[in-house]
């Protein structure tokens, strides 16, 4: 015999509501009611349901968004579709959405009582195991300089390394936060001849303005307030390998125009110096910013522009090579499990499910971030529920009248006692008000 579970069951159908409610009940099971998805999400956001029972064809949302919903952020909880327009297109989909089993009108109370108990056995009895770690999967892992990947355009940047790397022709590096374009310079850097001269990172961005030509350049004693001895700058120090300007776009005209005679002179002149300094070093540069857009407005020089992009890379997002995110899971997954001391953490299919769908805003830095954590915060195995909950499948809405706040807080008082068959004491509960602050909110 079944003990007493907690089912929601969700139907716009107010008889057919009442007749499983009336057949659940006499299986001695508890039941809560919603006759629409956004009801039933918030009765899931706060009582602890062990069965959902929703119908799929419903006005505005569908079942079918409830059960893709539920499925991520309430995995647990087993879910039975019913429906009275069949098909196997309906079936599949409701299945591959989190369904355990498929119900089709009308349905006796036997086959109703039976789909209940297959539901809640495999809810018990079937553990979710987490896939094989994509270590030790046949998916092909590109490790090139650390750059990752096995998409097209991994493919086509990797050729552009290979064909810039043993020369100094200036390169700039443009694309999204988080699109990995220091690794990029580096691997031009290191993968080429020149890979035992420096190679000099240069944040322009954290560099106060007032400083950041001395810092590039260097000065004499006695050049200004505070200059009490002769310091090299950071070409010089870059001198015969290569210095990566990252956030170029943010340098001021004064910068770039001393730049541009860097460029064009292969020669340094210190501040306070009048003797130039010859240099023979590789400039590569990097934006967030459309170069090419400030030059059109007037913030950034034209001919320093050309000269910057003799070689043009540009970096897709993480959304547009979806089939690089499964060897950067693995190569995280492998990195962190080392550093954190869980070499064998595995990851579930799902979970990667997840990660590949997500339109990643940060790029390559914020999936790094999310497997870091998820290693951190999980035991030996990466599954839905470790995944933050604003990867997920986000909650359905639908158009609505804005309303008072009264009117709101009023609705939703009636949604939840209408999901408890009007039960003022349970609906006190979870609502977690008393009886009487009841009563008068539905004055």
């Amino acid at each position: 015999m079944l003990k007493k579970e907690n089912i929601l069951i969700v139907d716009d159908n107010y008889d057919m509501l009442e007749l499983l409610q009336r057949n659940l009940k006499a299986q001695n099971f508890h039941t809560y009611k919603a006759s629409s998805v956004m009801e039933a999400i918030d009765i899931l956001k706060v009582v602890a349901i062990d069965l959902l029972i929703t119908d799929l064809q419903m006005p505005g949302l569908n079942g079918i968004e409830l059960i893709k919903f539920a499925e991520e952020h309430f995995p647990e909880i087993p879910k039975l579709v019913i429906t009275g327009f069949p098909s196997v297109d309906t079936a599949v989909n409701a299945v591959k959405s989190g369904a355990l089993d498929y119900l089709v009108k009308p349905f006796t109370s036997e086959e109703l009582k039976k789909a209940v108990q297959n539901s809640f056995e495999g809810k018990i009895g079937t553990k979710k195991k987490s896939a094989p770690a994509l270590l030790d999967s046949d998916k092909k892992i590109t490790n090139y300089a650390g750059i990752v990947g096995n998409s097209e355009q991994f493919e086509n940047l990797i050729d552009v390394i290979q064909r810039v790397k043993n020369n100094k022709a200036t390169v700039l590096i443009q694309g999204e936060s988080g699109t990995g374009k220091e690794l990029i310079a580096r691997a031009i850097h290191f993968k080429g001849s020149f890979a035992s001269s420096p190679f000099v990172a240069v944040n322009c961005g954290g560099i106060p303005e007032n400083l950041m030509e001395s810092e590039l350049f260097g000065y004499e004693k006695g050049a200004f307030t505070g200059a009490n001895e002769t310091k090299m700058g950071l070409f010089q120090a870059a001198n015969g390998g290569t210095i990566f300007l990252d956030e170029i776009g943010t340098a001021p005209l004064a910068v770039q125009t001393r730049l541009l005679r860097v460029l064009q002179e292969k020669e340094v002149t210190m501040i306070g110096s009048q003797k130039a300094q010859k240099i023979d070093v590789r400039v590569i540069s990097a934006t967030n910013n459309d170069l090419y857009e400030m030059v059109q407005k007037g913030s950034f020089r034209e001919d320093l522009y050309y000269r910057l992009n003799v070689v043009g890379i540009e970096t897709k997002p993480l959304r547009e090579r979806k089939n690089d995110i499964y060897p950067l899971i693995a190569t995280f997954m492998k990195k962190y499990g080392i550093e954190y001391g869980k070499p064998n953490c595995t990851i579930s299919d799902k979970a990667v499910e997840i990660l590949v769908r997500h339109s990643w805003p940060g790029n390559v830095r914020e999936l790094e971030n999310i497997i870091q954590r998820m290693i951190i915060m999980c035991d030996l195995a990466i599954d839905i529920v470790d995944i933050p909950d604003y990867l997920k499948y986000q909650q359905p809405t639908e158009g609505e009248v804005l309303k008072p706040l009264k009117d709101i807080e009023k609705d939703h008082i009636l949604k939840v006692l209408h999901a408890v068959g009007d039960n003022k004491t349970k609906a006190a509960e979870i609502l977690q008000i008393d009886r009487k602050t009841l009563r008068q909110k539905l004055l």
